[in-house]
């Protein structure tokens, strides 16, 4: 990596994201996750999402040819998983309690969020691949806090009670 793309990727680590495991079953039947926090929304009517997988991965292929998938927005306590799910080709399932989705897609136990979702479009993204989704199903625990990330670690949010933003206005939506 260059010393340019190094500076960038610290300076797009000021901006906390929250962390995913994406999941999907692929042709022949084999269970695929990946860490990620490339996850974002794009629209709500129809409800998309989208997150983007490097060129480099070994399973791309697999993840392009899938039906669906599902995106386990982890909560505070699910660092562990996290970390296994962010390792290459290794077992990442082993003792992982899930249950199928959408399309036969993990969803993990313990998530605040998972999104089941349907393929709905791919494009070309410089040297990931864009994956846009379409929320078929979805479910939120709202007494589990998401795990963070920023700076290159994990991080946590704290209650402020300074009153309620004015962002995001209305008009966003």
């Amino acid at each position: 990596m260059s010393e340019n793309s190094t500076n960038l990727r610290q300076a797009l680590g000021q901006f906390p994201t929250g962390v995913c495991v994406i999941t999907c079953k692929a042709e022949g039947g084999d269970l695929l996750g990946m860490t990620m926090s490339s996850f974002n929304t794009l629209s709500l009517d129809p409800p998309l999402v989208l997150f983007s997988i490097d060129r480099r991965a070994n399973s791309l292929p697999l993840w392009e040819a899938a039906d669906g998938y599902a995106v386990n927005v982890l909560s505070e306590s699910q660092q562990e998983i996290s970390n296994r799910f962010a390792r290459p080709l290794s077992d990442k399932w082993c003792g992982i309690d899930f249950r199928t989705g959408y399309a036969g897609a993990p969803l993990l136990l313990g998530a605040s969020a998972v999104f089941e979702c349907a393929r709905f479009a791919r494009h070309d993204a410089g040297d990931h691949v864009l994956f846009i989704a379409e929320v078929k199903r979805f479910a939120s625990d709202g007494d589990r806090r998401p795990l963070i990330f920023a700076q290159g670690k994990y991080g946590a949010l704290q209650d402020s009670h300074d009153g309620v933003p004015l962002w995001p206005l209305n008009i966003h939506y």
